[in-house]
């Protein structure tokens, strides 16, 4: 796989039947080993062990709808009152983070309406506060959970 411009983790892989397979430690099982899946266990694993996220109220792939389609955000991560906090969506090394990315995102957050967002394709990351009535403030990088709690 790639190298990401995340940081590096000791990850399990197995091999099943000529295909690799990665550990998800919140879905607690063995995922098919994607690019996608590849960014998508890297960022969690930078959100949780680096930047102090709660592990036991992180959901990965969990459910969404909207305009009536149920549609799955890949990492959304609650506070202590289990509301929305963290909502985070990745794609592959080859994917742009483009327009098409933010829109996904923001038509996500309407539902969710978590206060920090994230798109990674594990090459580049962007982070933005979503303040309610204001329009969105772009950090520097993402902030860690004891930060973010005292935004």
């Amino acid at each position: 796989m790639l190298k990401l411009n995340l940081p590096t983790y000791q990850y399990r892989l197995e091999n099943r039947g000529g295909k690799l397979f990665i550990f998800d430690p919140i879905r607690k099982k063995f995922i098919q080993l994607t690019p996608e899946e590849w960014v998508r266990q890297h960022i969690l694993n930078h959100l949780i062990q680096n930047l102090g996220y709660p592990a036991s109220r992180t959901r990965v792939e969990s459910g969404l709808k909207y305009n009536e389609l149920q549609k799955r955000s890949d990492i959304l991560i609650y506070n202590q009152q289990l509301k929305p906090l963290v909502l985070v969506e990745c794609k592959a090394p080859s994917v742009s983070l483009g327009e098409g990315v933010i829109e996904q995102i923001g038509a996500y957050n309407k539902i969710c309406q978590a206060p920090l967002i994230v798109i990674t394709n594990g090459v580049k990351t962007f982070a933005g506060i979503c303040r309610e009535g204001q329009s969105l403030e772009m950090l520097q990088q993402i902030p860690d959970y004891q930060l973010l709690k005292e935004m």
